[in-house]
């Protein structure tokens, strides 16, 4: 068994962490010297606490023209989770993933030495997912230990939950806000813990990372987000990034529509120098039973370094094929074009990419993507996915397919 251990802060978490168990503190000993002894006791939140098991079994198949074999990967992720009950507002969670494949290992997870096929990102082994303590108070909530943290729709942190190993996030979080409200979010994070897994020398991200969102609806229907993530990487130094961005969702009857402008450039002791724009432009809407998306989206360069998003969900932009991961030098557009509907009881989707380089005139290559997902009971959910990569300048002719099926209990 491989379990990842929590690492240690440095002295900036301490203090945070010293700050919000202060004041937590505080406002829980008021709550107490308010009690009525009709409160539930610490004892009753234990016995309350839930307890779930989740199963996610996937075959991955990987067809890339630069390898002589296929990759299969047969694996199995089993979840067991456990939440308290509520205490005085206080509430614990405790989560761990055990990854393990059935078969042989003919894949590359990054970690098995495989390098004869090509890399399927699911190294197997038993981690602590999360294990974190919340407490809430109205608008209010502060969230200390590991955890799960997803921005917005994820294009810039979040938690890779497609791969069966989920990144998640050693620090503290920060919110005020309810829905149709300003709502602030913000976190102190020391240390990601990536899809790669403890024994990679890609499983950890480590340094001072502060992630800061704030969402106002100016009116109904229309959103405004602004957001300010910067990366100061101890163990990727040149990794490290400062974005400022915003973002605009509207809602125009049977149209809707997002638009995001951002600016990137060099943090903490990279050796780069580079500010990378970022745009989008997108909408969306019900053609009949079909809806259809249509945008196109930009991640800009500057002296060679593309504009990155490392602490992304990538899987869920730029292609279920997952050809650019890291961004190249001269940036990447991605015009898209995508439709999907109810079939059989299940949920039908088609999308068409077109990649080129933000700057210059080089052609990337294209993406066809093709899924379908359908419940099968209360406890059961399968799931098909097929992804073909047609390359030209970047990357090499690349087939996906994945075959997923999901319990629930």
């Amino acid at each position: 068994m491989n379990s990842r251990t929590l690492p240690r802060p440095g002295k900036f978490p301490r203090l945070v962490g010293m700050t919000l168990l202060g004041a937590v503190s505080a406002v829980a000993l008021q709550a107490q010297a308010a009690d009525d002894n009709s409160a539930p006791t610490l004892l009753d939140a234990l016995q309350s606490g839930k307890a779930s098991v989740s199963l996610r079994y996937r075959l991955e198949n990987v067809d890339q023209e630069n390898f002589d074999e296929d990759a299969n990967a047969s694996t199995l992720k089993t979840r067991l989770s456990w939440d308290s009950g509520n205490y005085r507002g206080f509430t614990a969670g405790i989560e761990m993933d055990n990854v393990t494949a059935t078969g042989d290992e003919d894949y590359n997870s990054t970690v098995n030495g495989n390098g004869s096929y090509p890399v399927v990102a699911d190294p197997v082994g038993t981690e602590v997912n999360q294990a974190y303590l919340k407490y809430a108070a109205g608008d209010y909530s502060a969230t200390v230990g590991r955890q799960r943290i997803n921005l917005g729709d994820q294009r810039f942190v979040g938690g890779v939950g497609w791969r069966q190993n989920e990144q998640t996030y050693d620090g503290y979080r920060f919110q005020y806000g309810a829905a149709e409200s300003l709502r602030i979010d913000y976190s102190y994070v020391y240390n990601v813990n990536r899809i790669f897994g403890e024994d990679s020398a890609k499983g950890d991200l480590r340094g001072d990372i502060q992630l800061f969102n704030a969402s106002y609806p100016v009116t109904k229907g229309h959103e405004f987000a602004l957001y300010l993530l910067d990366l100061d990487l101890a163990n990727a130094v040149d990794a490290s990034s400062r974005t400022l961005g915003l973002t605009y969702t509207g809602d125009f009857g049977p149209l809707k529509a997002r638009l995001g402008y951002a600016r990137q450039g060099e943090s903490g002791d990279s050796s780069l120098n580079y500010s990378a724009p970022y745009y989008l432009a997108e909408v969306s809407g019900a053609l009949g039973p079909v809806n259809a998306k249509l945008g196109h989206e930009v991640l800009g360069s500057d002296n060679g370094v593309g504009f990155t998003t490392p602490l992304a969900t990538l899987h869920k932009f730029q292609g279920f094929a997952d050809q650019f991961l890291a961004t190249p030098g001269d940036g990447v557009e991605d015009s898209y074009l995508g439709a999907s509907a109810k079939v059989f009881g299940g949920n039908l989707g088609v999308t068409y990419h077109k990649f080129a380089a933000a700057e210059s005139a080089a052609n990337w290559g294209d993406e066809w993507d093709l899924s379908y997902g359908r419940p099968i009971n209360d406890t059961l959910a399968a799931l098909v996915k097929y992804a073909v990569y047609s390359a030209d300048e970047h990357g090499v002719d690349t087939n996906k397919l994945w075959l997923q099926l999901t319990a629930k209990f």
